[in-house]
């Protein structure tokens, strides 16, 4: 029992002083990535880019990898499994702590972009005002920039920054479209790039416009709601055979021991997972309605 102890000691040691040398390794290759990144051209900022840069998001996935191979290894010697399952358990959870920092990044994009999304609206409400009161189009723009919420804001800016450089103010907006792909967005671009070219008033067509994107907002969140059940439906089926393993194995730990102690076990626990990833894609497809 002595050395159980030690061993265990041992290895907790050892994975805190990795986790610290890949945390300060992390900070130091961010503060690099910040500062070459401030040095580069602004065509080169992506929706991702905003929130991490390529060198950060590629130590965080070392990080991430190495650390869920260590706690999936030290958790089956801890369960006492079969040893013959350590080297490939402690692989499969590494290759999925690899996908970790790029998928919740991914979401954080998605996160952001919708964000962006529920102020076009009020973009657009503005600019028509802005123009309704004697500004200029990047009078008006700037106008909005500095009072509307992140990030429109930050996106804003940007467009702004790339006009005062000398680019067409419809290309620097196009430009922004092109970072943040937004349907009104690119239909609001079209209507000021064509209103510039054949002339007219770009405050009614601005005006019409809102009607419209007040119109497609309030259909999308009445679809929204009326598939929600069914997004709710596709997390609890999925979320189901976890919760009922991780019950039967708190009220009864020797039946299930052989899940986790057997080739057979993890056989039948990564066929349940096949089968409830390709159920909640497909109810997921079914109740994803794209307008």
């Amino acid at each position: 029992m002595a050395d159980w102890m030690l061993a265990i000691l041992v290895f907790a040691a050892t994975l805190a002083v990795a986790y610290q040398v890949l945390s300060t390794v992390v900070r130091h290759l961010g503060e690099a990535a910040r500062l070459r990144q401030s040095q580069e051209d602004e065509e080169n900022i992506t929706a991702l880019r905003r929130l991490v840069s390529p060198v950060q998001l590629a130590a965080y996935r070392i990080e991430w990898s190495c650390g869920l191979g260590a706690a999936a290894l030290a958790g089956l010697c801890l369960a006492g499994a079969s040893p013959w399952v350590y080297l490939p358990m402690a692989a499969l959870w590494g290759a999925v702590g690899a996908w970790v920092p790029p998928l919740y990044y991914q979401w954080r994009v998605k996160k952001r972009q919708e964000a962006f999304e529920a102020r076009i609206l009020d973009l657009t409400v503005g600019l028509a005002n802005g123009l309704r009161a004697g500004e200029a189009l990047p009078a008006a723009l700037e106008s909005i920039s500095g009072r509307i919420a992140s990030p429109m804001k930050e996106e804003l800016q940007t467009a702004i920054r790339e006009y005062r450089l000398g680019l067409e103010l419809p290309e620097a907006l196009a430009r922004l479209a092109e970072r943040m792909p937004c349907e009104d967005l690119h239909l609001l671009v079209a209507a000021i790039r064509l209103t510039m070219q054949t002339g007219g008033s770009l405050a009614d067509v601005l005006s019409q416009m809102v009607d419209t994107i007040r119109q497609r907002k309030e259909f999308q969140e009445k679809l929204a709601s009326m598939t929600a059940q069914g997004r709710f439906e596709a997390v609890a089926m999925s979320l189901a055979p976890l919760f009922v393993f991780v019950i039967l194995y708190a009220i009864n730990p020797p039946l299930m021991a052989p899940m986790i102690a057997t080739w057979q076990g993890w056989a039948a626990i990564g066929t349940t997972a096949v089968m409830t990833a390709a159920g909640f894609w497909s109810i997921n497809k079914i109740v994803t309605i794209e307008v």
